[in-house]
């Protein structure tokens, strides 16, 4: 450690870990994206509230700037460190303080992973329902920086739903407890909900006062095969109108294919175009409602097969071909979007979708996924072998760019449940308007003038043009 401001933050946070070996400089300095070298100052690991509130202070006197890092599963380039900043990682910061029985929370430190904090909950006979993929390495801090949805969002919305209080180390060390668990607080701004889906731009999360639920009724899985992209959203409101979804997860035989490619068993004998796995809250797999609803979809010619789950394990393969999808294109270093419109929207949205990148990328391949039931989609376009990555990346943020325009005519979302980061920041115009980004733009000054915390995500804070769409 040969940098002079590295000894001041040893010697103004005493016992505080520090790495600057290369590993993990490479380790810590990014996400799951993939884009950009990482090329981080250091990396601290505090295991205190009071060693984060020390590292920002010191990192506004020294001009530093800080990216925190949580379980860095983000798609969107928001736990990028690539211009010499502090990585702030809270890993060590992974305690569970505290369970209340009579309010149902429990309260955690932000690097618990979200894998723990549904462990702990069912350890009470409670549930926290929040859920996805990478629930293992994932982090509650991380879950909130982002708003986090996943595969419960039909039934139970997404992490904000979920977040009773929050403890928020601000630029200049000082730690805001917001909400404080209540369940009814009208005193003034609920400052909880705008460091919710903050991505870290606006203070450190270190602890949040969860909410807990009753578990859920037992349920059945089922797997349905669909001849065509049209009848999609008739299947969902067939199945929404007689049965009590819990999700409703969508994905095509190209994701199917990848899947398989991975390990996972082959659902049927033959390959269909289209997928639905569905969650309902029903009693055992052999529950009439459930033959019900999928002959009523067979009878219109929507279902051209299905599978209902006859045991947890049998549920869990079923889920794994949803599932292990984002792992198993993660080789093909795919170009990802996450959109979301009003599900009253999705019949037309899709349409205009389908055929805008049929036409723009004939001869790559499109990986469609999603939560349809939430109005969540996930595209992925695989760079072609003999492609260059720089030149990938370009044509398709040109593509992204009409993706853009599409959904804000559909009055939908750049970003469903990753955040902007650095990937998304020049098509924000297309889903925020200029005097909404202005206000966003005065309350991240208001808490740091400086721009120290998480630069360049979201928006630059000095180029009032970066974020209008291309």
């Amino acid at each position: 450690m040969n940098d002079p401001r590295l000894q001041r933050l040893h010697d103004a946070v005493p016992g505080l870990a520090l790495t600057t070996e290369a590993h993990d400089l490479l380790h810590y300095g990014r996400d799951w994206t993939r884009r950009w070298t990482p090329a981080p100052l250091a990396v601290a690991f505090p295991a205190s509230t009071a060693q984060v509130s020390a590292v920002l202070r010191w990192a506004g006197v020294e001009g530093v700037a800080v990216v925190p890092s949580g379980g860095r599963t983000g798609l969107s380039g928001g736990a990028v460190a690539a211009n010499g900043e502090l990585v702030l990682s809270l890993e060590r910061m992974r305690r569970v303080l505290a369970f209340d029985a009579v309010d149902r929370t429990l309260v955690v430190e932000a690097g618990v992973a979200l894998e723990t904090v549904q462990e702990a909950a069912r350890s009470h006979g409670l549930y926290y329902p929040v859920d996805f993929a990478s629930r293992g390495s994932c982090t509650i801090g991380g879950n909130i920086a982002t708003n986090a949805g996943g595969i419960r969002v039909l039934r139970y919305g997404n992490t904000r739903e979920w977040v009773g209080g929050l403890k928020l180390v601000t630029v200049a060390g000082d730690v805001l407890d917001l909400n404080r668990g209540l369940v009814k607080n009208s005193s003034g701004y609920d400052l909880r909900h705008l460091a919710i889906a903050s991505e870290g731009t606006l203070g450190v999360v270190v602890e949040a006062t969860l909410r807990l639920t009753a578990p859920p009724p037992p349920t059945a899985t089922m797997l349905l095969a669909l001849p065509s992209f049209a009848v999609l959203m008739q299947v969902f409101q067939a199945l929404r109108e007689r049965l009590a979804l819990e999700a409703f997860e969508f994905f095509t035989d190209r994701a199917l294919h990848h899947v398989l490619a991975h390990g996972a068993q082959a659902p049927f004998a033959d390959v269909h175009p289209y997928y639905v796995v569905a969650e309902f809250a029903a009693d055992g797999a052999d529950d009439p409602r459930l033959l019900d609803a999928f002959s009523h979809c067979a009878e219109q010619g929507w279902v051209a097969d299905g599978v209902i789950a006859g045991s947890d394990a049998q549920a869990a393969q079923l889920w794994r071909l949803r599932e292990d999808i984002t792992e198993s294109l993660a080789a093909s270093l795919p170009y990802k979007n996450d959109v979301a419109v009003r599900v009253s929207a999705m019949p037309a949205f899709l349409a205009e979708a389908q055929a805008l990148l049929a036409a723009e990328y004939p001869d790559f391949e499109v990986v469609w996924f999603g939560h349809i039931g939430d109005g969540n989609l996930h595209i992925n376009v695989l760079k072609p072998a003999d492609m260059d990555q720089d030149q990938f990346v370009a044509r398709c943020g040109a593509v992204t760019a009409h993706l853009a325009s599409l959904l804000n005519r559909h009055g939908g979302s750049i970003s469903a449940e990753h955040g902007i980061g650095l990937v998304k920041k020049a098509f924000l115009g297309s889903t925020r308007d200029a005097a909404e980004i202005a206000v966003m733009r005065a309350v991240r000054a208001a808490l740091d003038p400086a721009g120290i915390l998480n630069p360049g995500k979201l928006f630059d804070a000095d180029s009032p043009t970066s974020d209008s769409t291309p």
